[in-house]
């Protein structure tokens, strides 16, 4: 390791945690990277995006709804320090054309700054590296859940939302999985959530309509390719107010409750497999 490195990783590393790992016993793990909300203090003072603008574009329970599965992965920093769901040379916001058109910087920041963002982004693919190989070196195969959130109602709060044939409650993304591989998972897990009885209606389920999987899912299917599986599981924020923030606990807690039951087929899966 070059001084310079040693130096960035040092001082990341008296930063507040930017990852919360919890260990379980199975070999089903669910993931909320975009949940955190915090960024690091000699970011804060540099960012012209508001407090409230990140919140709508971060990913507000799903780190709670990971407690689903015995192995949680859970983002602690906002997308707007590090995007863990983007490769590394594009994990730093530069310019609006990188978030939805949003001024995320008043200046610049340094370069030592960013690459300490980057550094992050590296320290958690190698942890969440040795999780995986730990996993299916117990188990042989893991199967996880890459919980995300997506908004639609971009236009504004009092303006329609976005045209529901293209944008479903819940959008599976499988697009870089080997699907003849992993079908009795997908199959499983999809089967789950659209016969959930979710508060007297069923869920609109659906696969590869609005998203296809990130890099993080990428990157799990390209390092681990015979013994992972990660399937992206984007949920629209119809259990919230995406402008405002304020959420129908209701249904937060019937979302949890439908992966629940999605949880245990697709360990029911691996039993059979």
């Amino acid at each position: 390791m070059t001084d310079q490195n040693a130096k960035l990783k040092g001082s990341a590393a008296m930063d507040p945690p930017a990852w919360h790992v919890e260990r379980g016993d199975g070999p089903l793990a669910a993931a909320a990277v975009h949940n955190g909300h915090d960024v690091r203090p000699e970011l804060a003072d540099l960012l012209a995006i508001s407090e409230g603008d990140r919140l709508r574009e971060e990913d507000p329970y799903t780190g709670y709804w990971t407690g689903v599965a015995p192995t949680r992965i859970v983002g602690l920093r906002s997308r707007f320090e590090v995007d863990l769901n983007r490769p590394r040379e594009k994990a730093v916001y530069l310019c609006p054309e990188d978030a939805w058109g949003l001024q995320v910087w008043k200046r610049a920041p340094p370069a030592e700054f960013l690459e300490r963002s980057r550094v992050l982004h590296d320290a958690f693919y190698g942890e969440v590296g040795r999780l995986l190989e730990d996993l299916a070196g117990r188990f042989g195969r893991v199967v996880l859940l890459d919980l995300h959130s997506y908004n639609f109602r971009r236009a504004g709060p009092n303006h329609p939302p976005a045209d529901a044939d293209a944008n479903p409650e819940v959008n599976l993304g499988t697009g870089n999985l080997e699907l003849r591989r992993w079908a009795p998972v997908v199959d499983a897990l999809t089967e789950a959530l659209r016969s959930y009885d979710f508060l007297g209606r069923r869920l609109d389920v659906r696969n590869n309509v609005k998203f296809t999987g990130g890099y993080f899912s990428h990157w799990i299917h390209e390092t681990f390719p015979e013994s992972a599986c990660c399937v992206a599981i984007e949920l629209k924020k119809f259990f919230m107010d995406e402008w405002s923030g304020e959420a129908d606990q209701r249904q937060v807690e019937a979302i949890r409750a439908a992966l629940q039951t999605a949880a245990a087929n697709v360990l029911e899966a691996l039993r059979r497999w």
